[in-house]
């Protein structure tokens, strides 16, 4: 029973990488690499559980819904877009602002809890609103109200009231 399964997979796989690869690389805008990636997990994906896949009515779509998801995936992976390259940039970015005053702004962020970092971050610097932050958030309007009083008291414990030192004029 095993060899019937395992030959059907074979067979399936064969007739199908190349139409999953065109997909694929479609799926990645042309990233040969990420799209053999993809298949090559889509595959393995097929195989694990061929026993139930056989069975289906449309293989091959229950394999492009696997692409599909695994490239999705990926793409929620923070890593998907990093990139390898053999050049660097000259600067870390390409602002021309205050290093000193970033550094120590990231730094008093950094010290925040991870829920109010975010409430500063969506809020003032992602210019979202109140609702807009709770839904990104999942938590209600009120409890952003509250973390952004909380936070911003906090970042004023760390930077100090007088903010005038660390604007540049």
């Amino acid at each position: 029973m095993r060899k019937v399964l395992a030959d059907q997979y074979a067979e399936f796989a064969a007739a199908r990488a190349a139409h999953l690869y065109r997909s694929a690389c479609l799926l990645t805008a042309g990233d040969t690499h990420l799209a053999e990636d993809l298949v090559q997990e889509t595959l393995g994906r097929l195989y694990i559980s061929w026993h139930r896949v056989a069975r289906v009515g449309n293989p091959a779509g229950y394999a492009q819904t696997v692409l599909t998801r695994t490239f999705l995936t990926h793409q929620r992976r923070r890593s998907s877009t990093e990139r390898a390259t053999d050049v660097l940039p000259d600067r870390a970015d390409g602002h021309h602002g205050d290093v000193s005053l970033r550094l120590t702004l990231l730094e008093a962020l950094a010290r925040l809890p991870a829920k109010d970092r975010a409430v500063v971050v969506l809020r003032y610097w992602e210019d979202r609103s109140i609702e807009e932050t709770a839904d990104a958030m999942n938590v209600s309007s009120a409890a952003v109200r509250t973390r952004c009083i909380r936070a911003l008291g906090r970042l004023r414990e760390l930077l100090g009231e007088d903010l005038t030192e660390y604007v540049s004029p």
